[in-house]
C-alpha cells in the first residue's frame, strides 16, 4: 500500500474527475469541506479577514482565494492556476451513426490526443447536460457520469492491416468514430439521447444540448516493484489541480490574498470566456481589492508585488527517446518538479520569479529540476504566458515531469506527486 497521501488522493481525483465540470466539482467539494463560502459574480462580496472563499463560472472554471489574517494595506496576491480540461474525444450533436448492423457515436477530437492510445480501450462519456425549464433564459443544467464502459473504438486487424506496425494516420473523422452498439435493420432512433435521458432520469425531448466527453475508464495504478510510478489516464493536468487544491486549503499565509484559479480549455488555448485568456482572472483579483474600498489604480499597483504560478505537467526524458530532449536540461521522473523555460516565452520564463521558487525549493527541502525544450524543437505551451499577458506580474510555469503525456494514459514518478504539492503549500505560506 502506498502511503503517500497526495499520490492517493491524486488517484481518487482521476477516478471522480472525468470531465472538466466534475474536475470542478471536485475541488469545490474539497474547499466546502475546509471551509470555504462560495460567492456569486451577480452579487456584492462581503470579505472578511481570514475569510475562505471561492466562484464557479460556467461550471468547469473555479477561482478560490483566502484573504489574511492580518491584512494590510498594501498586500498583493500570490495566485497558483491550474487546468481542468484535457485531450480527448467529444460528442457532437446528432452523433448517431447506423450502419453495417454497427451503431456508433459521431465525435470530435478536443486538444492534442495522441489518437492511436484511444484504440482498444473502455470508454465511457461524462459532461454537462441541459435541459428543458419553464424560463426560456434559465435552462436547467445537470452534471452526467455514465460510469461504465459502453463505448469502445476497435482497431484493424494486423491481417488486414499488414503495415500497421510501420505506423498509421489515423483520419479524426473516420478512424475514430466509437461503437456504441449492435442494431436490427430498423434501428431504434435518437438511441443514445435516449439512453442518455435515462442516466439523468428524464425525459429524451427535455434534453435541448450537452457537452459530453469520452474519458478512458482505466483505473490509475501505481507501478514498479516499489511503486516509484503512476499510471493513470488524466495525470494532465489533474497532478496540478490536487496540488494546488491542497496547497491553497493548507497554505497558512496571515498576509495578503492567496488565490488559486482552476480553467478551462488551456488544451485548446485558453482564449475562452472559461479560460486561461479571459479577463475573469483579473476581474475576480479586482472584485477582492474593492470589497476593502480598494480602486483600480489600487489594483495596478499590487502587480509589482503580486506572484503567478502556471503550475502544469512538463516533459520528462523518456528512457528509449533520451535524444528528443535538451543536452543539459533534462527532467527525470522521481527527481522532483520541473521548472519550465523557454526564451520565446512558451513558457513564462522569469529570472526573478524562478530564483524566488529557487530558493522557496531548497528552503523546504523540495527537489526541482529545470526543463528547456531543444533548440531545434518546441514541446508546446501553457497557461502562463497567456494569463501573465493579462495580469502582467511575476509569473513561472512548473509541475510535475510526465511520460506519454497526451496520451490515453500517461505515467509519472510517485513521489513527484508529494514534492509539487509541498512546493504550492510553502509558496502559499512563506
Amino acid at each position: 500500500m502506498n502511503t503517500n497521501k497526495n499520490a492517493e488522493e491524486l488517484l481518487q481525483l482521476v477516478e471522480e474527475g472525468t470531465s472538466p465540470f466534475h474536475v470542478t466539482a471536485w475541488v469545490e467539494r474539497q474547499l466546502e469541506s475546509a471551509g470555504f463560502v462560495r460567492l456569486s459574480m451577480e452579487q456584492d462580496w462581503g470579505l472578511d479577514n481570514g475569510g475562505k472563499y471561492y466562484v464557479v463560472h460556467n461550471d468547469s472554471t473555479l477561482i478560490a482565494f483566502t484573504v489574511g489574517e492580518r491584512l494590510q494595506f498594501g498586500d498583493s496576491f500570490r495566485i497558483a492556476a491550474a487546468h481542468t480540461d484535457f485531450p480527448g474525444l467529444r460528442v457532437k450533436p446528432c452523433p448517431e451513426i447506423v450502419k453495417d448492423g454497427y451503431r456508433e457515436l459521431n465525435v470530435e477530437v478536443y486538444g492534442g490526443a495522441i489518437l492511436n492510445t484511444w484504440l482498444d480501450r473502455p470508454l465511457s462519456a461524462a459532461g454537462r447536460v441541459v435541459l428543458r425549464s419553464d424560463s426560456i433564459f434559465e435552462p436547467q443544467v445537470r452534471l452526467v457520469d455514465f460510469r461504465k464502459p459502453f463505448l469502445t473504438i476497435p482497431n484493424l486487424a494486423i491481417h488486414i492491416n499488414r503495415e500497421v506496425n510501420k505506423g498509421v494516420e489515423l483520419n479524426k473523422q473516420t478512424d475514430m468514430l466509437p461503437v456504441l452498439g449492435l442494431c436490427q435493420e430498423e434501428a431504434e432512433e435518437d438511441y443514445f439521447r435516449k439512453c442518455l435521458a435515462a442516466e439523468l432520469k428524464a425525459r429524451p425531448e427535455d434534453i435541448l444540448e450537452y457537452e459530453l466527453g469520452l474519458y478512458n475508464t482505466d483505473t490509475g495504478d501505481f507501478l514498479g516493484l516499489s511503486e516509484e510510478f503512476i499510471s493513470s489516464p488524466r495525470l494532465d493536468n489533474l497532478t496540478s489541480v490536487q496540488a494546488v487544491a491542497r496547497g491553497l486549503i493548507l497554505g497558512g499565509r496571515d498576509r495578503g490574498f492567496n488565490v488559486a484559479a482552476f480553467f478551462d480549455h488551456e488544451e485548446i488555448g485558453s482564449r475562452t470566456k472559461q479560460g486561461a485568456g479571459s479577463v475573469l482572472l483579473s476581474a475576480v483579483l479586482e472584485r477582492i481589492l474593492l470589497s476593502y474600498g480598494r480602486g483600480r489604480e489600487k489594483f495596478f499597483e499590487t502587480f509589482s508585488k503580486s506572484m503567478l504560478l502556471s503550475v502544469d505537467v512538463g516533459h520528462a526524458l523518456h528512457p528509449n527517446k533520451a535524444d528528443k530532449n535538451d543536452l543539459t536540461n533534462k527532467d527525470i521522473l522521481g527527481k522532483g518538479i520541473c521548472i519550465k523555460e523557454a526564451s520565446g516565452q512558451a513558457y513564462a520564463t522569469d529570472s526573478v520569479a524562478v530564483a524566488a521558487i529557487q530558493q522557496l525549493c531548497e528552503a523546504e527541502g523540495i527537489p526541482y529540476q529545470k526543463f528547456v525544450n531543444r533548440s531545434d524543437g518546441t514541446s508546446g505551451s501553457t497557461l502562463g504566458s497567456i494569463a501573465s499577458a493579462f495580469l502582467p506580474v511575476k509569473t513561472v510555469d512548473l509541475g510535475v515531469p510526465l511520460l506519454a503525456m497526451h496520451s490515453s494514459r500517461e505515467l509519472m514518478g510517485t513521489a513527484d506527486q508529494e514534492s509539487l504539492a509541498r512546493a504550492l503549500t510553502a509558496f502559499y505560506s512563506l
